[in-house]
């Protein structure tokens, strides 16, 4: 891609969490340049703002203020108290990040947390943003297997969910062939288009204790994993057969690969909190735009008292910046 690279947009989130604030101490740290879909008014109690007509007005002022795309809200917000009729301003700042990022208007889509109880009481029937961006992409052109899978990041650590906000006891029924396999494909795609690695290593954790120890504890490993990581070896893909899961996170065993597939919530979530709980990123892979959001949600208790920690949104501007430059020079 020749000529200049348009910023991120940032969407603002849940206008009564922590999302406004992050975003003005993230601008203050300026990783990247980038837009805001949102609210000017909420923004400008936190930072100086511009409202601004389009991207391409972004990185003038980004020295200087916030640039908002100026979608207001119908009524002010209170920290710390979502309110319903703000769900279709929410919803459609999403909705406007995600189609400039198809029409290449801007790079790719940070999300900041929102609420989906108020999402829920007003009609929106996804589980999530991840969900949520998929149905908005799903009629666009994709040359690579088709997403989306949930990756979380921390460091040096890429886990990939299988499953995600599952109930554990479901988690077995749906540990199924054709799951792993989308997942696999999805993240082996992803390692070498969004993150410059030529060959990548896969991991594939084990669902039981000691990965099933031959059988014995649990089937899953035997029945399921085992030929699947076969068959994805045949196709290419360097995917190991099932590891137990509490072998895979330490230092050393981190060295050994470069994405692990991590077969329900808790199993990837609980290693990426504990080695950076303040720094995670959400990452969707197998999208066509790039998509990353703060891993963590929209701090209610805590917002509008300024000490909301911007290190996740950070950290997501930064890799959404990195994964939409792979990309451009690939095009």
């Amino acid at each position: 891609m020749a000529g200049r690279v348009p910023p991120l947009a940032l969407t603002m989130g849940e206008p009564a969490g922590v999302g406004p604030e992050i975003i003005a101490a993230c601008w203050r740290a300026a990783p990247a340049p980038f837009v805001v879909v949102g609210d000017t008014a909420s923004m400008a109690e936190h930072a100086p703002v511009t409202a601004v007509a389009t991207p391409d007005e972004a990185e003038a002022v980004f020295g200087e203020a916030i640039p908002v795309l100026d979608h207001p809200l119908p009524s002010p917000a209170t920290p710390g108290h979502a309110r319903p009729e703000h769900a279709a301003s929410v919803t459609g700042w999403i909705e406007t990040a995600v189609r400039m990022a198809v029409d290449g208007q801007v790079a790719g889509v940070v999300t900041a947390p929102i609420a989906k109880a108020p999402l829920y009481k007003a009609g929106f029937r996804f589980p999530g943003h991840t969900e949520f961006i998929a149905d908005l992409t799903a009629d666009v052109p994709w040359p690579g297997t088709r997403g989306p899978v949930m990756m979380l990041t921390a460091r040096d650590l890429r886990a990939c969910l299988v499953t995600i906000h599952t109930p554990l006891a479901q988690v077995p029924e749906l540990v199924t062939a054709e799951r792993v396999s989308r997942v696999a494909r999805v993240v082996h795609e992803a390692m070498i288009r969004d993150f410059g690695i030529a060959r990548p290593r896969l991991t594939l954790a084990g669902l039981n204790p000691h990965s099933g120890e031959g059988g014995s504890i649990g089937l899953e490993e035997q029945q399921v994993l085992i030929p699947v990581a076969r068959a994805l070896r045949d196709e290419g893909i360097d995917v190991s057969d099932p590891r137990p899961a509490d072998t895979l996170f330490h230092d050393e065993a981190r060295q050994t690969y470069d994405a692990v597939l991590c077969l329900y919530h808790d199993q990837a979530l609980i290693p990426v909190k504990t080695l950076d709980f303040w720094g995670g990123v959400n990452v969707s892979l197998g999208l066509p735009i790039v998509r990353t959001s703060p891993d963590h949600g929209t701090g209610f208790d805590i917002a509008g008292r300024g000490v909301a920690r911007p290190d996740s949104l950070i950290a997501a501007v930064k890799l959404a910046r990195a994964m939409a430059d792979r990309r451009a020079a690939a095009a």
